[in-house]
């Protein structure tokens, strides 16, 4: 008898008792395999378990079965949702509707019905035991943004608050450099260094400045120098590093290190001394770099600039603004107008080495004095940020080559080359729309790029690639950085707010103060490797938390504009539905049963339905109108109908708003044990399992 093959992967629920089993390095959604009902081995969404594959699914070509026999590690092991009183228990009913119906709470409860609560999992259930878990937390009532946020921070390991020792050690930090600071390091306080940044920013970790060396320039990228007062080991540094990085969204911030620092003794603010690390290089005419140096500075920041005010310099408009401006900033303007000629050949010199310049849509949420959303507007780059990002970028690929020919042990921000797998997808995701590529290189992706910009489609195919790279993440081996075809790359120029910035600076301070003796390397090696794990885990929870956040605030605004009609491009297409993206970034579904009537054919290669009938493709890039019928800010679900087909049909309860594989028999696929009259879509109810009733929980 043939022994089975076990595999390890990823369990991904549905809600309606089927499921899919990902194996470990799996490259494409061709190597999910169906899990049936009741073969789900007590699995949840989310978890890590061991599966036997079977034979190919006979009503979907392509795709095997599964069956979960063992579940390795939980991945829930809180579980956020709304509080439900019923009778004298109390049931929590989960946030992710991909997870059982309702959490028995058990213990002393003092939360009222309807509020937003997180249960601590203490059992999983099994037969005809319900899942069981203990409060250990409320966020307030379960219909508010404000306690969906605050949820998500919760679930993400998000703290807003400061331990008290974390934030009397910060407070005891000097609020002026003292003189003995000074002794070991250059002094720049007279030379002409700048910061430019947004209006609203207190955290002001880089500056720069510029000289004419006879035919080269002469380029200074000087960072807070934030090492010196987080000392390794400190109860500071541990609270840095479990929190890996700053999060932002909408009008707020939630910072890596207490305001004490981030806003006080280590931000760049004009006229006042500050420790830096200085990052010299002296590049030519090319934009090549032929010489460089990494130096212990004090600085003074000469000018304290923004964006807006730079882009109206350097713009070619005149104006009464720009005029005052020109005044203001007439002794710094030739540095400006220099900066922003060097920053050309930067960009032209990364750009003809391979550097991929993708279409990605950045959204500005705008707050009023409540905090509430009154317009969501595009981001787009004017010359003083790409002047900024072409600076940094230098800073970060000097750095990092000269630790790494200094053989130091450092943390490098990685990112490789597409898998052969994804490269597979993209092609077949670019042949409909005319594109070919060999190769998943620098040069092909490049040409790819080129041909679509000015097209309709030129979002979609920036979208298609983007979504063939690897995800760039840390470590201390040097990978190079594919995404800007560069062979050495960390991140060195954001200290205050992303905890590896602040490991290079240390890998940096001992290679200056000469500690390079074995047992020193060893230890900062073994803090490098501990950081680059942790920094790239955190640097994921804070993205999505940001990114689940941001989606609370655009269904908070878009619940003022329903009923309204609005330009739109498909942003993607699964079988229950497409999503549409509008020019603001604030995106929505149009379910399968909206679409005029019609039998939609999914194909997940190139991620399209297709209406047998009409022939009707619905595809990324493809433009849309679209009218919003319905946003609700607590979940940051926003739903759209193309026009003339607003009303929601009967048998709709609503969406999930994910991304997940859940089907349609109008879009061609089928819903596996599909129990007729218990669609979990939109929860209109929550299902209590009962007690002795067998089979009876879902």
């Amino acid at each position: 008898m043939k022994k089975e093959t076990i595999l390890t992967g990823r369990y991904q629920g549905s809600g309606r008792g089927f499921g899919f089993f990902i194996p470990e390095g799996a490259q494409s959604r061709s190597e999910d395999c169906f899990v049936p009902p009741h073969q789900g081995g007590g699995a949840w969404d989310g978890d890590t378990v061991e599966a036997v594959l079977g034979v190919e699914d006979p009503r979907e070509p392509g795709r095997r079965l599964a069956h979960v026999v063992k579940v390795v590690e939980r991945g829930n092991p809180t579980v956020t949702g709304t509080i439900r009183r019923l009778n004298r228990e109390v049931w929590l009913r989960p946030d992710n509707e991909r997870l059982p119906d309702a959490i028995k709470v058990t213990g002393r409860v003092q939360v009222r019905d309807g509020e937003k609560a997180a249960v601590e999992m203490t059992g999983f259930g099994g037969g005809v035991m319900p899942p069981q878990g203990k409060l250990c937390a409320t966020f307030g009532p379960a219909g508010s943004r404000s306690a969906a946020v605050e949820a998500i921070l919760y679930q993400q390991k998000i703290e807003r608050q400061f331990p008290q020792e974390v934030l009397d050690q910060a407070n005891s930090a000097p609020q002026s450099v003292p003189v003995g600071a000074l002794h070991d390091r250059m002094d720049l306080r007279e030379k002409t260094i700048i910061t430019i940044d947004g209006a609203a920013s207190k955290d002001l970790d880089d500056a720069i400045s510029l000289e004419r060396v006879g035919e080269d320039w002469l380029l200074g990228v000087h960072i807070a120098d934030v090492s010196t007062y987080v000392e390794p080991g400190s109860t500071l540094d541990e609270e840095a590093f479990q929190r890996g990085t700053s999060v932002y969204f909408a009008d707020q911030v939630i910072p890596m290190l207490p305001v004490a620092l981030s806003n006080g003794i280590c931000s760049l603010n004009q006229g006042v001394d500050r420790l830096t690390l200085s990052c010299f290089m002296t590049i030519g005419r090319d934009g090549t770099v032929s010489d460089h140096s990494v130096v212990k500075t004090v600085i003074r920041s000469t000018q304290r600039m923004t964006y807006e005010d730079c882009n109206l310099l350097l713009g070619e408009e005149d104006s009464p603004q720009k005029d005052f401006l020109m005044k203001t900033y007439a002794s710094i303007l030739p540095m400006l107008r220099d900066m922003a000629q060097l920053a050309k050949r930067l960009e032209a010199r990364r750009k003809n080495r391979g550097s991929l310049e993708l279409e990605t849509q950045e959204s500005y949420i705008l707050c009023d004095s409540m905090g509430r959303p009154v317009d969501i507007v595009a981001r787009h780059q004017g010359q003083s940020e790409k002047l900024i990002e072409e600076f940094m970028l230098a800073a970060n690929e000097t750095v990092a080559k000269h630790l790494f020919d200094c053989h130091r042990p450092a943390v490098y921000r990685v990112h490789e080359k597409p898998s052969q797998d994804k490269t597979d997808t993209l092609k077949a995701m670019l042949s409909p729309l005319g594109y070919s590529i060999i190769q998943a290189d620098h040069g092909s992706l490049q040409r790819v790029l080129a041909q679509a910009r000015g097209k309709p489609e030129a979002a979609a195919v920036s979208m298609m690639i983007l979504r063939s790279m690897m995800k760039a993440r840390y470590a201390t081996e040097n990978l190079g950085h594919f995404g800007v075809a560069a062979d050495y790359y960390c991140h060195f120029t954001s200290p205050i707010r992303r905890y590896p910035d602040l490991m290079v600076h240390r890998s940096l301070h001992s290679l200056l103060d000469g500690k390079a003796g074995e047992a020193a390397v060893k230890k900062l090696s073994k803090s490098c490797e501990r950081a680059a794990l942790q920094s790239s885990q955190r640097e994921l929870a804070a993205q999505t938390a940001e990114r689940d956040i941001d989606k609370l605030y655009f269904a908070d605004y878009m619940h003022d504009h329903l009923g309204e009609t609005f330009p739109a491009a498909v942003s993607g297409v699964t079988r229950f539905g497409v999503f549409a993206a509008l020019p603001n970034g604030v995106e929505g579904l149009i379910p399968v049963e909206t679409l005029p009537e019609d039998r939609y054919e999914y194909d997940d290669l190139h991620m399209s339905l297709t209406g047998e009938r009409t022939g009707t493709v619905y595809t990324l890039g493809i433009p849309l109108t679209v009218v919003c019928v319905a946003a609700d800010p607590s979940t940051g679900r926003v739903d759209f109908r193309l026009p003339g087909r607003e009303e929601v049909p009967a048998k709709e309860k609503g969406f999930s708003g994910d991304r997940g594989d859940h089907r349609s028999r109008r879009s061609g696929g089928r819903e596996p044990g599909k129990t007729p009259g218990k669609k979990r879509s939109g929860r209109p109810a929550m299902h209590v399992p009962k007690r002795g009733k067998r089979g009876k929980k879902r």
